[in-house]
């Protein structure tokens, strides 16, 4: 398997993930978007409410960064853009 095709399947495998936990931050008023990822770091923006939310950072350590840490190995870490 090529790296540009890892890189694809671990997108799509973290898209998914994002798809599951999607509908916990629209109750909310937020969405999430994958930017990308590189070497394991998934990059995200948070979007409408949660954007500007001050609990954004535990949202995204605690709620995302977490689900996505268990269920794919590959992810190390999650960071905002």
């Amino acid at each position: 398997m090529s790296d540009e095709q890892g890189s694809n399947d671990l997108k799509s495998k973290v898209a998914k993930v994002l798809d599951e936990v999607r509908p916990a931050l629209q109750r909310d008023g937020g969405d999430v978007r994958l930017v990308d990822v590189v070497d394991g770091v998934v990059q995200v923006e948070l979007q409408g409410a949660c954007k500007g939310c001050p609990m954004s950072q535990m949202t995204l350590a605690f709620g995302i960064g977490r689900v996505l840490k268990s269920k794919i190995p590959e992810v190390v870490d999650v960071q905002p853009v």
